[in-house]
């Protein structure tokens, strides 16, 4: 699929004139966030469209409209909006159509999520059928309307003017308009004070303020059918908040926002075990809960007191005697001592908490089954009595331990002290045997130690040189924030390999050496080179100047071109070739006995023997990984080593296995070209498949991760370029590296062949 707008005339020519004059000035914003299969379902749009006949000005909008979409939510929305639009046609007018479209930014900036994206189409789709006089009003407000309203909130409000007004046109419009006082009254009704799209960002702030780090935040679905959102609840270290808070008893949802990510937060950074909930009952687990929500506030006050302001507004106990408000009761009680509360159960409350040690989680268990044993007489129902402070999560975090490796996953690991040593404290020293991973001390020799055969003793006894681990930031597209120090990268020695089917590879592919010499020799360095026949050069060219004598003396008009000058032609290039190693390289290619890997291994060899002929600066890496804290990286060739037998041997004992988390070996590549001094420094990742990894689940995740590490990698100069062996990235590949910077190769067989050709274009 080509980027150039003649290529596409099979299409282009069923547009009208003015039509097409539009798509020329949108072409190049498009192609900058549009693959080539988002311009095709563009173009394919457009006409689709035109054939609809439902007039010209539909097609012009969706021009201009659609890669602002594609830019906001991805272009995988475009079909979806092109379906829609075309369904809407036998039951609606085209300026109708029309507003749907041009209003499809405003949506997609409000839901900021492609999913609540076509939640909103199907949710239009309904309300034509229900109330079609109703949807172009409703358009023409729709800004307004959703800077009030989440999309459940949304739907109701228009449900409710359908059905009160269905056979009356006239004051359906007026209530779709926002003209009539009962519109304007159920708006009143379902609007949120505060919605969760509007503060995320600040939330996120304000808890790496208390806590120091990132927490991940996601909006709730609870509230879509009815007005009441889900209540807050972590899950899988996700901070699940509601989409839209109101005002609570002239507070406003923006600090309720605050109170309940802060309390959340607290479990997360406080609950250091389990609490055994297998074998309490609902009354139990309810004291049992009370108390450790308790626990958790008061360990964070004594680090942040004003946090007691900002959780107390938010406690309203009721005088009645239901459970429910015994429960609100003593949760007041045990968060502000100073509250007055006429009430012995909390008087008892207090003093048996003032005596706990609060570091301990298995007091909240003790105290709570004790608390459940005083109120086992009084009547309690498991839905109905539950604490009223809208803050607070439903506390199934801490029951979920079967999931969670509390050890590993919250106690802090003694931190390992890595001392440099010399050779001979290392000799002397007595190795203890039992030492893992877990040591307290690692020494690490200054230089690598040899026997007396030359071979160095991580060789013989097949261990791997201890490296520092490298942390690097991860960004996470959902909280559009980086996690500090989220990732490790560890380098690896290669393992050897035999050095003579390198040899092989090169003996095999000699054919298509030769064919490419002449490329090679066009791009060597030639020295100083003359130019001549210039009419302003540093010195006169003889011979030019005695045949403009001759044309002179003739008659003729001479050649004032008789100058030239001498012009050094130099490469300054530094060029890293980036590998991805995983397992998928293991497969074979379809209909060959080859693998991925080693069609990748004889391209890798072909293409650092070109670099070499050339005679630039290369290095060939590799990378895997197996989870955050294991990025596995491995230097076959670097700078400044030539291009010989070790690194051969490097090569033929390449493998492919694990995962690929391609951000963190990106920027640790860069970390090294970094360290070259060039003109122009190119960075080629080979691979062939999507960034993926064992402990991310959202493949949007590492794909946005990559992205944000290939512009931290251009901000120093280093061009980015991929060549992709997966036919289907078109979905993702132009996403990560931009529109003109990757090459997705069908052919697998041609890849030893397709790679120096790209190198020599990129270089060239």
């Amino acid at each position: 699929m080509s980027f150039a707008l003649e290529d596409h005339a099979e299409l282009t020519d069923e547009l009208d004139d003015e039509q097409r004059a539009i798509l020329e000035q949108c072409w190049p914003d498009a192609i900058r966030v549009l693959s080539p299969r988002g311009l095709d379902n563009w173009l394919k749009g457009a006409v689709a469209l035109a054939h609809m006949g439902r007039g010209d000005h539909i097609v012009r909008t969706w021009i201009e409209v659609v890669p602002i979409l594609a830019r906001d939510l991805g272009e995988d929305v475009i079909p979806d909006l092109a379906q829609a639009c075309l369904g809407f046609a036998s039951r609606t007018s085209g300026a109708v159509i029309e507003r749907v479209i041009a209003t499809a930014p405003v949506a997609s900036r409000r839901l900021s999520d492609p999913d609540l994206f076509r939640t909103y189409l199907q949710f239009l789709n309904q309300l034509l059928a229900q109330a079609p006089r109703g949807l172009r009003p409703m358009l023409e407000h729709l800004e307004e309307l959703l800077d009030v309203l989440t999309l459940g909130g949304l739907r109701r409000w228009a449900n409710w003017g359908a059905q009160a007004h269905r056979t009356n046109f006239e004051e359906m419009t007026r209530y779709f308009s926002l003209e009539s006082a009962e519109s304007q009254a159920i708006l009143q009704n379902e609007r949120k004070g505060t919605l969760f799209v509007d503060i995320h960002r600040r939330i996120g702030m304000y808890l790496r303020a208390l806590w120091g780090r990132d927490f991940l935040m996601r909006p709730t679905a609870g509230d879509f059918e009815t007005r009441e959102g889900a209540k807050p609840y972590i899950a899988e270290f996700f901070l699940h908040l509601p989409d839209a808070y109101d005002d609570w008893n002239g507070e406003p949802g923006l600090d309720l926002y605050r109170a309940a990510a802060a309390h959340a937060a607290a479990h997360v950074a406080l609950t250091t075990a389990a609490i055994p909930g297998d074998e309490l009952n609902a009354l139990q687990q309810q004291c049992v809960g009370l108390i450790e929500d308790a626990r958790i506030e008061a360990l964070s006050i004594a680090q942040f007191p004003r946090l007691r302001d900002l959780w107390r507004k938010f406690h309203a106990p009721a005088a009645d005697g239901t459970m429910g408000a015994q429960f609100d009761r003593i949760a007041l009680g045990l968060l502000d001592p100073d509250a007055q509360i006429d009430d012995p159960v909390v008087d008892w409350a207090r003093a048996e908490f003032a005596k706990a040690d609060l570091s301990d989680a298995a007091m909240s268990r003790e105290l709570g089954l004790h608390l459940a044993h005083q109120l086992r007489n009084r009547p309690f129902s498991a839905y109905r009595d539950v604490q009223g402070a809208p803050y607070r999560d439903d506390n199934r975090y801490i029951w979920e331990f079967e999931e969670i490796d509390w050890e590993k996953g919250f106690a802090p690991a003694p931190e390992q002290v890595r001392k440099y040593v010399t050779v001979s404290e290392m000799v002397n020293e007595v190795e203890v045997e039992t030492a893992g991973d877990d040591a307290q001390e690692i020494w690490v020799a200054e230089h690598e130690l040899f026997d007396d055969d030359g071979l160095s003793f991580n060789e013989k006894e097949r261990k791997e040189p201890t490296s520092p681990p490298v942390p690097y930031d991860e960004f996470d597209y959902k909280i559009q924030m980086h996690r500090p120090s989220w990732a490790t990268v560890l380098e690896k020695r290669p393992k050897l390999g035999d050095p003579t089917e390198i040899d092989a590879i090169l003996t095999e592919n000699r054919k298509l050496t030769q064919r490419m010499r002449h490329l090679l020799d066009a791009m060597q360095p030639q020295g100083v080179q003359r130019i001549r026949k210039l009419e302003d050069g540093d010195e006169i060219d003889i011979n030019a100047a005695l045949q403009a004598m001759v044309d002179i003396r003739m008659g003729q008009q001479p050649d004032p071109r008789i100058m030239m000058r001498s012009v050094r032609k130099v490469r300054d290039i530094a060029v890293m070739t980036l590998l991805d190693l995983s397992e998928s390289t293991n497969d074979q290619v379809a209909g060959q006995d080859q693998t991925v890997l080693d069609l990748t291994k004889a391209a890798t060899v072909l293409l650092a023997e070109a670099i070499a002929k050339v005679g630039d600066a290369f290095a060939l890496h590799g990378f895997c990984s197996d989870g955050r804290h294991n990025v596995f990286y491995q230097r076959y060739k670097d700078f400044d080593q030539r291009w010989d037998e070790m690194p051969k041997a490097r090569l033929a004992g390449m493998q492919g296995q694990l995962s690929t988390r391609m951000g963190a070996a990106i920027r640790h590549a860069g970390h090294h070209l970094g360290q070259v001094q060039a003109a122009k420094k190119l960075m080629l990742v080979i691979t062939d498949g999507a960034p993926a990894d064992i402990d991310e689940r959202d493949p949007q995740y590492l794909r946005q991760d990559a992205r944000a590490a290939v512009l931290e990698v251009e901000k120093h100069g280093v061009i980015p370029f991929c060549l992709t062996l997966d036919p289907r990235a078109d979905q993702y590949v132009a996403q990560i590296f931009g529109q003109r910077n990757f090459f997705i190769l069908d052919n697998v067989e041609r890849l030893p062949e397709r790679l120096p050709q790209l190198y020599t274009g990129l270089t060239r």
